[in-house]
């Protein structure tokens, strides 16, 4: 276990952070290229990987099913997203991206380069290496 006061974890903490401030900031920067908001972004991008009921969506932002409201609905009314009754329970509604929503979200994804242009100069064995340290960081099970 590692020390709270050990200089090398503080310093990773450190880094770690900055990367989160500059990924945010260029997903901030990359929504606002299409007009929308970071929240609007990412649910955007949740929903392009699968259609998710509005309750899924707001565990995933950790917020309120009365937020993710507000935010389906204009992302609806922009065209981005519809509501579709779920193929397995009729009762409840999942959110999924339409074609020009799912074209948006590809679109995010890819003008996203501050992480993938330095990544690209790291070899493909210390790619892998900082996948699972990060994965194991965040107590996911190995691949």
């Amino acid at each position: 276990m590692t020390s709270r006061a050990d200089p090398l974890a503080l310093e990773v903490v450190e880094l770690i952070g900055t990367v989160v401030v500059r990924y945010h900031e260029e997903y901030e920067h990359a929504a606002a290229e299409h007009s929308l908001t970071g929240t609007q972004a990412r649910v955007l991008s949740l929903l392009a990987a699968e259609p998710l009921p509005m309750r899924r969506i707001a565990q995933r932002l950790k917020c309120e099913p009365s937020n993710v409201t507000g935010i389906m609905d204009r992302l609806e009314s922009r065209g981005l997203v519809e509501r579709r009754p779920d193929p397995n329970d009729r009762r409840v509604k999942l959110a999924a991206p339409t074609d020009e929503g799912q074209r948006t979200a590809e679109q995010l994804s890819a003008s996203l380069n501050f992480a993938r242009e330095p990544l690209g100069e790291l070899t493909v064995a210390q790619r892998t290496m900082l996948k699972e340290l990060l994965r194991q960081m965040l107590g996911f099970a190995p691949e």
